[in-house]
């Protein structure tokens, strides 16, 4: 008789989408979803980045209540309100961003955390009332805002109101500068279009995970505009440090010590 073969249990090994390796899933898992053969930071979504963030059990959300309205009556492929209960019965979120004080590594923060698995964390009325309310409570009650962006720009379905948020999420960062704030960018991928031309370039420090992307519109509408080629590794992290956009690349094992530490270096 043949000696059955057992396959492998799904799930146990899977491909990186960078370098294409198979990898362990629960190493990569243990190295905070990052690839144990390339590096490559996968997106995770905002309870995850939380979680990995802050000390056990100190996260306490604020703004739990605010839901998104359909200002347009917009319907794409479906209806923008359809499209709302959908991704919040997928991802178990009311919105595309979480907001809370936390500690971090003992120190005391307000937290931004932005959901790319919620319509790509677009920017919507919700999410910029719930960024200008942490940002204004980071003033407050004088603590360190850290706030992690990853989004793929304004809301469509919300048109102009979407826009706007632009312009209220960067003046209340003016006003947190204005009371001796600090204000902690990490930037993961992707961080683009309204969000990056708004508040996540307005930090006294922009950290950035390796090879997040990060810019206002994608490469191939910039290369067919200006009709040129575009150098190696343009909008990613490592072509922003260059460039000074951003401050520092930092792999996500080692963003708790640093934030911390830059916190501890600003007095705060």
């Amino acid at each position: 008789m043949a000696e059955q073969v057992r396959g492998v249990p799904a799930g146990l090994w899977t491909r990186c989408e960078k370098c294409g390796h198979m990898v362990y899933e629960k190493e990569v898992v243990e190295a905070l979803q990052v690839c144990t053969e390339c590096g490559y930071h996968r997106r995770i979504d905002a309870r995850t980045r939380i979680e990995q963030l802050v000390d056990p059990g100190s996260f306490e959300e604020f703004a739990v209540d605010l839901h998104s309205v359909d200002p347009l009556g917009f319907k794409d492929r479906m209806p923008y309100t359809e499209r709302l209960k959908r991704e919040q019965e997928r991802t178990g979120e009311v919105e595309a961003v979480v907001i809370g004080r936390a500690f971090i590594r003992g120190r005391r923060v307000i937290l931004g955390v932005m959901n790319p698995n919620f319509i790509m964390a677009s920017m919507g009325a919700v999410v910029g009332e719930k960024v200008t309310r942490a940002i204004e409570r980071a003033a407050e009650e004088n603590l360190p805002l850290v706030m992690v962006t990853a989004s793929g720009g304004a809301r469509m379905q919300e048109g102009m109101v979407s826009l706007v948020q632009m312009a209220k999420t960067s003046a209340a960062v003016a006003r947190l500068d204005e009371a001796g704030g600090l204000y902690i960018v990490v930037a993961t991928d992707p961080t683009t279009a309204g969000v990056a031309a708004s508040f996540a370039s307005l930090g006294d420090v922009i950290l950035a995970e390796p090879g997040a992307m990060i810019g206002f519109a994608g490469p191939r509408v910039i290369a067919n505009t200006i009709n040129a080629e575009l150098p190696e590794g343009f909008q990613t992290a490592e072509f922003m440090l260059e460039h000074g956009f951003v401050d520092r690349i930092v792999p996500r094992a080692h963003l708790r010590r640093e934030i911390a530490r830059i916190i501890d270096y600003a007095g705060k």
